[in-house]
């Protein structure tokens, strides 16, 4: 009775209570894609679930040099919201695969924590409990999903990530390390993880090289591929066994 994907070219991500249709339209046909969308309103109907429409929201990723138009989707007699960018697991995805909105919602609430930061600091608290709070509330969320949109940031935006760190080194008066490293660490972090476990999807993407010492690279024809967690967590794995 679990809800599957009728057809290959679909995926359906569910976590919680939130449910996810990906799919993949080629060559313009979209029927694939549309009766996924009709299966899964229909199999909520058929286990007694609610599929509210006015929360669902429908994201387009194009990069086609000629667009042509999309019929916009209906679930039940109700028109589904197209958006520029949707709020997926605490991350901000847009469009155009730019990390511009999630990049201000971090600045935002980052911000918000310095405040207190040095609010404690002026009340005396102890360079170690500072340490603390800034690891629990400030870079939790500068490394939360960090390993999917940091290397595909501007360097603008990077700039300006660091900023927090910095603001907080010079709060707590001793150093911290750089969102950069924490960004390759926690990308080596959950490579090993990977590896580790058999049954991930990914796990086929780390393939050792017959020397065993080093593994095959993934190619890529965009920087948008590039940047990607994969490759990216492939060159750090690479990295630290030339050292």
């Amino acid at each position: 009775h679990d809800c599957t994907p009728a057809h290959q070219s679909n995926t359906i991500v569910k976590f919680a209570d939130d449910t996810t249709v990906v799919g993949l339209i080629s060559g313009g046909d979209e029927s694939a894609y549309r009766d996924e969308v009709e299966r899964l309103s229909s199999w909520c109907k058929d286990n007694n679930l609610l599929l509210n429409t006015k929360k669902t929201k429908e994201l387009i990723i194009d990069y086609r040099r000629h667009k042509t138009e999309i019929q916009p989707l209906i679930i039940s007699d109700d028109y589904v919201e197209r958006v520029a960018d949707f709020r997926f697991l605490g991350v901000s995805i847009e469009g155009n695969l730019s990390w511009s909105v999630n990049t201000s919602e971090l600045l935002k609430k980052t911000q918000q924590r310095l405040y207190f930061l040095r609010v404690l600091r002026k009340n005396n608290i102890t360079q170690r409990l500072l340490v603390s709070f800034y690891r629990a509330s400030i870079e939790s969320i500068l490394t939360y999903c960090i390993g999917i949109w940091y290397a595909s940031c501007t360097v603008a935006q990077r700039k300006a990530l660091q900023g927090v760190i910095n603001a907080a080194q010079r709060t707590i008066g001793c150093p911290l390390l750089k969102l950069k490293d924490l960004h390759s660490s926690r990308c080596l972090k959950r490579a090993h993880n990977i590896i580790k476990d058999t049954s991930h999807p990914g796990h086929s993407m780390f393939e050792l090289l017959p020397s065993g010492k080093r593994y095959r690279t993934t190619y890529t024809r965009t920087n948008r591929l590039k940047h990607s967690f994969y490759p990216i967590a492939i060159s750090c794995l690479n990295a630290t066994k030339s050292r």
